[in-house]
C-alpha cells in the first residue's frame, strides 16, 4: 500500500492533472489517501508527481493515522469502540495490518471517510517546488514517508 499526500495547490494546474488528483480524492492541500500498488494508480501517481508526495506505508503509521485522523460521516472521530461494534477488527492496529496485507480496505469500515485531513507539517517542509532528489518534498519518499506522515500527524 502507498500513502499519497497532496502538497501543492491547484492554481495554474493543467486540467488533466486536476482530474487525476480528483480521481485520487486529493482535492485539497494536506489531504492523504491510502492507495493500492496497482498499475492504474501508478499511472495516476506518475501524472501527479509534481503535486504529491507518496511512499509505502507500514501498519504502525497507518494505525496512528487511523487513531488521530480517522473520521466518520458527520465529522465524528473513528474510535476502537466503533471498530469493534461495526467490523471484525478489535483495534486500529488490527485494521492497519489487514489493510497493509491487502486483506481489507478502508471502505470495509462503514461510514468511514477515505481521506485523512492531515495537519500541516510540524517544523515545515523542505520545499514544495522540488522533488526529493533535489532536496524538496515532492515525489517518491520510500521509507522516509513514515517521517513525513509523522510530522503531519
Amino acid at each position: 500500500m502507498y500513502a499519497a499526500v497532496r502538497l501543492r495547490g491547484g492554481v495554474k494546474t493543467r486540467q488533466d492533472i486536476k482530474d487525476t488528483l480528483a480521481m485520487m480524492r486529493l482535492d485539497r492541500i494536506n489531504h492523504c489517501v491510502i492507495i493500492p500498488e496497482t498499475s492504474n494508480y501508478q499511472g495516476m501517481i506518475r501524472k501527479a508527481k509534481d503535486y504529491i508526495a507518496w511512499g509505502p506505508i507500514d501498519a504502525e503509521t497507518l494505525a496512528q493515522m487511523l487513531e488521530n485522523r480517522g473520521k466518520l460521516e458527520g465529522g465524528k472521530d473513528l474510535t476502537e469502540e466503533y471498530l469493534s461494534k461495526n467490523t471484525n477488527f478489535k483495534s486500529f492496529l488490527d485494521l492497519a495490518n489487514a489493510i497493509c496485507e491487502g486483506k481489507a480496505q478502508i471502505s470495509d469500515v462503514p461510514k468511514m471517510k477515505p481521506v485523512f485531513r492531515m495537519h500541516p507539517a510540524r517544523k515545515g517542509l523542505k520545499g514544495t517546488k522540488r522533488n526529493t532528489l533535489e532536496g524538496g518534498d515532492l515525489g517518491f519518499h520510500g521509507i522516509e514517508m513514515k517521517t513525513l506522515l509523522n510530522k503531519m500527524r
